[in-house]
């Protein structure tokens, strides 16, 4: 084992030496007056791109090097996952040396362990041991067990029987899975014990959101993973800078399921571009009033509570500073569109726009109209003007987080569907799981989801302690892609009938693909975050 860990250590020491050099090439091309400019840095987009995901690769491969510690099947695990990551580096390096800034050949001391754990026989005998361990064990603490163990079987026998029929119909979800996961307490995971919540402020927070996030997922994505997402996100901007009584009065009934929540970001024509959001909000007697349109606005219908993030200064040059964030309350509509009016005048009505997977919740474009809400709901109060981008922030940095295990989730399922339908399907007289393609297949997807799942509880760990911000964007941006992979892989495994509509791995395929878009789409979070901060730390 040591002879394994020791080789996987020296690639990704050496796939880390040219991420460094790339940092500090594309630093000095970015450098404007002792700061990266982001106008230099967009320059080399495709360089920059790349560079991203090549060190979040780096940073999953030094967790499953401590990983590969805990025995044989994780040490097989940790080295066929950094094979294929340092593989997958060289392919983006090839022919594009001088824009990273290193020597050809730089990558010369990966050889073997690239050869050794890219081996198709060496695949094909590992996978072997894909039947008695899946993908492998997660050797997370006693406590954590019993949080997948009551996650799990809440996904199977309440999430699973009606994924498929929501999924296909595009129904509403149903309301015995939202009071029913509001009974096992999943909407209180982040809530604070003093406000009715489970959040006790240490690391088994986040890891407990992360573990329970995947199993729903494994059941659902847009019927269960998803629905803990939003009061997640509203939990921890009250928090962080909600005054008092609004944490009095919002968070034990998020907490409870009471309230159900919906974040409003997005607008036509500002996605990624937060800083340029036009949606209003003017004061008025005793509060303020909404105008303008938010859109990709998850959960609207449904929801009790609507997090609004509207601009407050009129001056646009102020950009993100002129931003705030408000608790706009409506009541719950069934169905794909509403429309409510105020005595005042104001009105609020929102469409659900159709989408290829992520069903159940519905994603709605929503129009303000002189909407009014009370000055009590401006979070944080008069203190919280023009803290609004900071506040949502702060929760979708752990947003992100989930986003990740959310893409673990899917990964499972699809992988468990490959593997057994793999195991049962005849072809040409034996079993698919018999034939080397399909073994390799399956050794490389375990590999991918251990290597996911062992970064998230890093991240966890590490935003639990104050930080982390940076790897919570790099965990999302890697496992998202990856998830993409693994589903197309575990769906070509069924053949025809992965393409059929009554197996539920073509709905894994399509849920996957919105996972590289929403919470941070994959080319903003690796170059206006990933790449910039690298490039930033490479300056000094």
């Amino acid at each position: 084992m040591t002879e394994r860990i020791d080789a996987a250590t020296a690639a990704l020491d050496a796939a880390g030496r040219v991420v460094d050099a790339a940092s500090r090439h594309l630093a000095a091309a970015s450098e404007r007056d002792g700061r990266i400019s982001v106008e230099l840095l967009d320059r080399h987009q495709v360089v920059a791109y790349d560079l991203a995901h090549a060190a979040s690769a780096v940073e999953a491969g030094r967790v499953m090097v401590e990983y590969a510690r805990h025995g044989d099947l994780e040490a097989d695990l940790a080295c066929v996952f950094v094979a294929d990551a340092v593989a997958d580096l060289a392919g983006r390096l090839a022919g594009r040396e001088a824009e990273w800034g290193v020597e050809p050949g730089a990558l010369e001391a990966t050889a073997g362990l690239v050869a050794r754990y890219r081996s198709p026989e060496l695949l094909e005998r590992l996978a072997d041991g894909l039947d008695r361990n899946g993908a492998g064990p997660d050797h997370l603490d006693d406590e954590f067990d019993m949080v997948r163990d009551t996650f799990h079987r809440f996904a199977e026998d309440r999430i699973r029987p009606v994924a498929e029929h929501i999924h296909r119909a595009n129904t509403d979800i149903p309301d015995d899975i939202i009071s029913g996961l509001a009974e096992i307490g999943g909407f209180g995971l982040s809530v604070p014990e003093e406000y009715g919540g489970f959040a006790t402020g240490g690391e088994s927070d986040y890891l407990g959101m992360v573990v329970a996030t995947e199993e729903l997922t494994w059941g659902s994505l847009g019927a269960g993973g998803a629905l803990i997402t939003r009061p997640e996100i509203v939990t921890r901007a009250l928090v962080k800078g909600g005054t008092e009584e609004q944490k009095q009065r919002w968070l034990p009934r998020i907490a409870s399921g009471e309230v159900m929540a919906c974040v409003m970001v997005t607008e036509p024509d500002y996605g990624s571009d937060v800083a340029g959001v036009k949606v209003t909000a003017t004061p008025a007697e005793g509060g303020w009033r909404l105008n303008g349109v938010k859109t990709w606005a998850t959960f609207a219908g449904r929801a009790d509570v609507l997090l609004v993030l509207a601009r407050t200064d009129p001056d646009r040059s102020a950009g993100h500073r002129g931003l705030s964030l408000f608790l706009v309350e409506k009541d719950p509509a069934p169905g794909h569109e509403f429309h409510f009016t105020q005595d005042g005048g104001g009105s609020v009505e929102g469409r659900a726009i159709d989408t290829l997977g992520y069903r159940g919740m519905h994603s709605y474009e929503v129009a303000f109209s002189d909407w009014f809400v009370p000055a009590d709901n401006l979070v944080g109060g008069e203190a919280g003007l023009g803290k609004g981008f900071y506040l949502q922030m702060e929760g979708f940095e752990n947003g992100r987080l989930q986003t990740a295990a959310r893409a673990l989730g899917l990964m499972q399922a699809a992988f468990e569907a490959g593997l057994s339908y793999a195991q049962e399907r005849q072809v040409f007289g034996k079993a698919v799981f018999d034939y080397q393609l399909t073994r390799a297949k399956l050794v490389r997807m375990a590999a991918l989801i251990q290597a996911g799942r062992q970064f998230s509880y890093e991240v966890a760990r590490r935003m639990a302690a104050g930080h982390g911000a940076l790897e919570a964007s790099m965990v999302k941006a890697y496992i998202c892609r990856a998830a993409e992979w693994v589903t197309r892989e575990a769906m070509q495994i069924h053949g025809g009938m992965g393409y059929a509509e009554e197996f539920p791995v073509s709905r894994f395929f399509v849920d996957a693909r919105v996972l590289s878009i929403f919470e941070g789409a994959d080319e903003t979070l690796c170059l206006r975050v990933i790449a910039r901060r690298l490039t930033e730390a490479a300056l000094g």
